[in-house]
């Protein structure tokens, strides 16, 4: 069969659109031919396929996003290395604070510890001392600071491991009292029981060293006790007066470090110095005039007692109440706010 478009036939179909044709619906239409002169026509009958309908299709909308992660958070900021005068301050009135309130049983265990551990200071430092004798005789301004150099083992195994150490309670406590956040009451009480049980832990340490035999053989010891129960009374209030000065501040510039290192070079140097330049430490003396008296020292229990320990004890109270404590208030505390133009926290 013939394809074609025209009209001439009842049903025009074509192989090749048959096919396609077939899938749609067809649509009926008539044809008129005629002549020119309109005088008859003859009707045809025309099967067309239907258009094929327009199909819309819906993309789908796309799913929401996620909501988007919160931002993390700022991550704190680094403690300050070194604290500046005033925050050393705040930071001791804390330690104050809390050494006011612990419990007296706790606080009797910490003071033997640290009695102890400031025997083992003394062991190291007089048995240094005690093997350069010929240095001691040359220089012995060199041989006493080679000595004095290892001592600050005491307070900074007190400070890092954990002890209550009277000498710097009397700055501590006090601080706390003068800020209004411990009574006399509080402290005093605490002042006793450290004091004890650091004489109990120097004590048991001298013992315990003498038992080893290795300070058999010590001739500064014995030497330095008869030298400490020796000094004038005047001499002696105020060698413990300049000599707990320096260890409370010791105390403060451990509170104002905030690594290890510093912590250990705050300390470091200010013991370094008492112990050079040979003044009172009420507690250090607990340990050093007793085991001179154990390896033969000609001191008697009240000499010590009545030419050394007694006063040593009030000036280094005097020290740490007053000098240290008393003089940061005024600077940056309550007792100084009057003063200051400043109201009172």
């Amino acid at each position: 069969m013939i394809c074609s478009n025209m009209p001439s036939a009842l049903h025009l179909r074509c192989p090749s659109r048959a096919r396609h044709a077939a899938s749609r619906p067809l649509v009926r239409s008539y044809l008129r031919r005629g002549s020119g002169s309109g005088n008859g026509a003859t009707g045809f009958v025309v099967d067309v396929p239907a258009a094929e309908p327009h199909v819309q299709t819906l993309t789908p909308a796309p799913a929401p996003a996620p909501p988007a992660a919160p931002a993390p958070a700022p991550a704190p900021a680094p403690p300050a290395p070194l604290l500046p005068p005033a925050s050393i301050y705040t930071a001791a009135v804390a330690a104050g604070t809390l050494k006011c309130k612990i419990p007296l049983g706790k606080a009797f265990v910490l003071a033997v510890l640290a009695g102890a551990y400031l025997g083992f200071a003394g062991l190291l430092s007089f048995t240094l001392l005690n093997t350069v004798p010929g240095l001691l005789s040359t220089n012995p301004g060199l041989a006493k600071l080679l000595a004095a150099a290892v001592f600050p083992l005491g307070l900074a195994l007190i400070t890092i491991c954990g002890g209550e150490l009277f000498t710097g309670n009397t700055a501590l406590m006090p601080a706390a009292v003068y800020e209004g956040k411990a009574t006399w009451g509080e402290v005093l009480p605490r002042w006793a029981v450290v004091y004890l049980g650091n004489l109990l832990g120097c004590l048991a340490m001298v013992v315990a060293v003498v038992a080893t035999g290795l300070v058999g053989s010590n001739h500064v010891l014995p030497g330095l006790a008869v030298a400490k129960t020796s000094v004038p009374l005047g001499q002696v209030l105020v060698r413990s007066v300049l000599c707990n000065w320096l260890v409370c501040l010791a105390v403060w510039m451990a509170l104002a470090a905030n690594n290890l290192p510093g912590k250990l070079m705050g300390m470091w140097m200010p013991v370094t110095a008492f112990v050079t330049v040979g003044l009172e430490h009420s507690i250090a003396n607990m340990w050093v005039i007793p085991i001179g008296m154990a390896l033969g020292a000609p001191v008697s229990a009240g000499a010590f007692l009545t030419a050394n320990l007694i006063p040593v004890t009030l000036g280094n109270v005097f020290a740490g109440a007053v000098l240290t404590a008393g003089s940061y208030s005024l600077a940056f505390g309550r007792l100084g706010a009057a003063f200051n133009g400043e109201a009172a926290k």
